[in-house]
Parts: C-alpha cells; structure tokens; sequence
C-alpha cells in the first residue's frame, strides 16, 4: 500500500538496521505558494509510479513523506531539514527552486542522503556527491535551440527574459550555441524584473523597432502567460516567430494562454505526444489518473521515482542512504517516457531534446534537436 504522510515515527530505514522491510522516501515539493501547480505535478508524476509498481520501490513498500518546500530558500531548506534530520527518510526527490537546491546543497552532501531532484538544476550547482538530477540543466533547453533558431532566422534575433538566475542561465545558453552557429543578435538582451512585471508592452515596442527577424525569451509561470497574450495583442505573432525553453507554453500556462499561443516554438526533453513505449505507459495513465496531460515536470518525478526503484533494488537486503546513492551512480540507462537516457559525471541526464510547436492547443514534436548533457 502507498501511504502518504506528512510525518511519522522512523521506519529506521535512515540507520540500514532494516533487511526487507518498508522505506521512507521524502518528497520536498512546492504544496503552497507561487509554485504549487508545479509541486503537483511532481508529487502526481512521482505517486503514480509507485502506484503503478504496487506501491513498492525496488522490492519494499513505501510510505512517501512530503514536505512543503515553499516558495523561498528558506522554507525549502527548512523543510528538507525535517525530511532528513526527523523523518530519517532513505532518500529525497522533488525540488522546485534553484534558491533551495542551492540552499540544502552542504545538508545532502554533509548528512549522505541522496536527493535525486527533479526540476531544480542551476548552472552553478557543481562538485556533487549525494545530489542527482532527472531533469536537465537550467542552460540546456537555450542551448538545445541556438544552432536552429541561427539556421532558420532571416536575420537578427532579439533576446529578453526574466531577470533572475534561471533566465539568465537559459539566454546564455541559447547565446553559446546561437553565435557559435553564425547568428546574429538584435542588440543586447533585455532582463525584464521578475517577478514584478505585468506589461511587457515596453519590451515588445524595443522588439518592433529592433529590426528582429525572430524572438528568444524564457518566461514560466503566470509571466509566460501575461507575455504569450501581450506578443499576440501587440500584433507580433504571425510576423516575429517567438522561441523559448519548453516553460513557456508548458501544462497549465498553455490551457491559460489559449489561441495566443498558436505557433510558438519551444525546446524541452518531453512532450506528451512522443512515440515510445514507456511513454504509451506514462501518458495515457496520468491523464486518467490526474484528467490533465502529463508534464515534463511530471514526468522527471516518475523518472527519479524508476531511478531509486533500480538503486534500492540494486542496493541489496540491506539498504542505506549510502548504498542507494552508490547504487545509483550504477543506473545505467533509463527507459524514460522522454527516450532512454543515463546520468553524466555531473549526475545530470544525456538526454534527448525536442523541438515542439504549439498546433491547436498543444505541444506537438516537430523535430529533435539532438543530445546535451555528455
């Protein structure tokens, strides 16, 4: 049986004194504030695949323990510190915010638990040991389409994002792999403030007057929507094609932003409509199950959940934070609803990235745009 809690007494499973027994694993996801839709899915994407394997991770029963991270560093490192420190959890998944990867980075490393995290993946995350990611690191959906947007565009390409970390590591990116294929930039980019603006109308007038031939932005959330309809309303779409990372018109912000988003082009390591096996298991079962279509944030959660499920299993009677984590570097390759993948040096994922674009209100895979992450 799977049981979800939000604590409890210790299946002693932190101590390795139990051989065959039940194991706890922690889920450290956003369940309030500005990015609980995100923390569904992953909690939703995670569930699902135990639910799918009998309630069980590598052979054990397991009780899922979930923590709220919040939306700041600061809960988010408070409520990990519970998971690792009060509930002896085996091992964490989950992460929505860079702030708090970064933030519980020296409590993983220092305390030997694993955290196989599944969205949270900053360029300056580095020198790991305990800490895993299934998703992709925050520059590679900009990098995964610099060489194409240079091959299509006839001619400058403007650049604007949302100033913090994560948009910038997503434009320089897209920068590194842009210029190096012979594209040709629009000025200098724009950093919008965030989370603070509402009308991007002064931007899209800098995008008019520029002289761009296409567009490269990185918005997510409510300002992935505020922007998509501006661009549309401004009387952009159609003329100026816009590219970004998959956020910008993924799960509930694309059902938001309604016809707006009509042929937008975007990059991620998952759509819905890939045709693969383990995605014909994934995808239909997580619409019935949710009566939504599955995420990419969904689906790198019920990727961290097979990735402990072979590591616990690989792990022996006797399971460990230590042995799991050692386990894991073991992996091998994934069978994912994205395509088979398997974890670098970094403990990040080789994977496949998808070109995808917006047809009559959904993501569909137009091309793939190669590997990243070796």
């Amino acid at each position: 049986m799977l049981t979800t809690a939000c604590g409890g007494a210790s299946l002693g499973t932190g101590d390795g004194d139990e051989r065959d027994g039940p194991v706890k694993i922690g889920l450290l996801v956003p369940q309030s504030g500005t990015y609980k839709a995100l923390g569904d899915d992953m909690k939703q994407g995670f569930e699902l695949y135990v639910k799918q394997h009998g309630g069980e991770l590598g052979g054990r029963q397991v009780e899922i323990v979930i923590a709220d991270e919040g939306e700041t560093a600061d809960s988010g490192k408070a409520a990990a510190e519970k998971l690792v420190k009060q509930d002896r959890v085996l091992a964490v998944s989950g992460v929505v915010s860079s702030a708090t990867i970064n933030g519980v980075k020296d409590l993983f490393e220092s305390a030997k638990v694993p955290l196989v995290g599944s969205n949270a993946s900053p360029t300056t995350l580095s020198g790991t040991k305990y800490i895993w990611r299934t998703s992709y690191v925050n520059d590679e959906p900009g990098k995964a389409l610099g060489t194409y947007v240079a091959e299509k565009a006839a001619g400058p390409v403007f650049l604007v994002a949302a100033g913090y970390q994560a948009g910038k590591d997503e434009v320089e990116g897209f920068k590194s792999t842009f210029l190096a294929a012979g594209g040709k930039l629009a000025g200098e980019e724009v950093y919008t403030p965030f989370p603070g603006t509402k009308n991007f109308q002064p931007y899209l007038a800098q995008i008019q007057n520029s002289g761009a031939k296409a567009v490269f932005c990185f918005y997510a959330g409510g300002a992935a929507v505020d922007f998509v309809k501006q661009y549309r309303d401004f009387g952009l779409a159609g003329k100026i094609p816009l590219y970004g990372p998959g956020f910008l018109t993924e799960g509930g912000v694309l059902k938001a932003q309604g016809g707006a988003a009509e042929g937008v082009l975007t990059a991620l390591n998952y759509s819905t409509d890939l045709d693969n096996a383990a995605n014909k298991r994934f995808a239909p079962a997580y619409r019935s199950a949710y009566g939504a279509p599955a995420t990419t944030y969904a689906m790198a959660s019920w990727d961290a959940a097979l990735v402990l499920d072979k590591a616990i299993k690989a792990a022996g009677p006797t399971v460990t934070p230590e042995s799991v984590n050692a386990a894991i570097a073991g992996v091998g390759d994934v069978d994912s609803p994205r395509g088979t993948w398997k974890f670098n040096g970094a403990g990040t994922p080789v994977q496949p990235w998808y070109l995808r674009e917006v047809r009559q209100g959904a993501n569909t895979v137009t091309a793939e745009l190669g590997r990243l992450g070796g």
